[in-house]
């Protein structure tokens, strides 16, 4: 027998934990700050991989897309993911190079939202933060592809494998597609949730005078 969805989605319940408490009075100035404090504070808590985060983009005809990549930094020139140029995420970027990320992190009832203009970073800090990473993502890099039809399983293990043999063999080598993006933030939305529902929402603003704080109701 199948399982019943509704009744299972019914059953489960969110924040099974004392959720930490956030004043928005004393938040910092700037969105960059506190993302830095939450973000150690979500580790110290034991979040499972705090650093994946969604990505939502739109494709030339204004679809929207989304999925789950890694946070590469967190810096003044902004929010920092990588992927190819040629993969479906990068050929929508090149098309509309403005989208939105999202970190959710349920050990602490907190998200935290982001939309902006996205940038890529010069090929050669590209392929120095791939460097910077693990053999086995290089691997993944140099295999390539990304987006377009498998013909089969057996296919992308012999390319997995000839990767992995050049990964190991050349640790500097180029992955010539592989982009490091960059989203500066025009918005940047901190997320407390609340056990009585009465979450608290401080917005970050980008304004010429500076960051803009506001409440939003929940």
């Amino acid at each position: 027998m199948e399982p019943d969805l509704h009744e299972l989605l019914r059953s489960l319940r969110v924040w099974d934990t004392d959720l930490p408490g956030f004043t928005p009075d004393e938040a910092p100035g700037d969105p960059l700050t506190l993302f830095g404090r939450w973000f150690a504070e979500v580790v110290a808590a034991g979040q499972t991989e705090p650093h994946t985060m969604s990505l939502a983009t739109a494709d030339a005809d204004g679809l929207p897309d989304t999925r789950t990549v890694m946070l590469h930094g967190a810096d003044a020139d902004g929010w920092s993911f990588a992927t190819h140029a040629t993969s479906r995420k990068g050929r929508q970027l090149a098309a509309r190079p403005y989208a939105a990320l999202g970190f959710y992190w349920p050990a602490q009832g907190r998200q935290i939202r982001l939309r902006g203009p996205v940038t890529a970073a010069p090929a050669q800090e590209g392929q120095a933060d791939l460097h910077a990473r693990s053999t086995g993502a290089l691997a993944a890099a140099l295999v390539g592809r990304q987006s377009e039809v498998l013909p089969s399983r057996e296919e992308l293990e012999r390319a997995s494998e000839s990767a992995w043999a050049h990964a190991e063999r050349e640790p500097e080598a180029p992955a010539p597609t592989w982009t490091l993006y960059r989203l500066r933030p025009d918005e940047v939305e901190f997320f407390q949730g609340d056990a009585r529902r009465r979450h608290v929402r401080l917005n970050y603003r980008r304004t010429a005078d500076g960051w803009l704080k506001e409440l939003l109701w929940p």
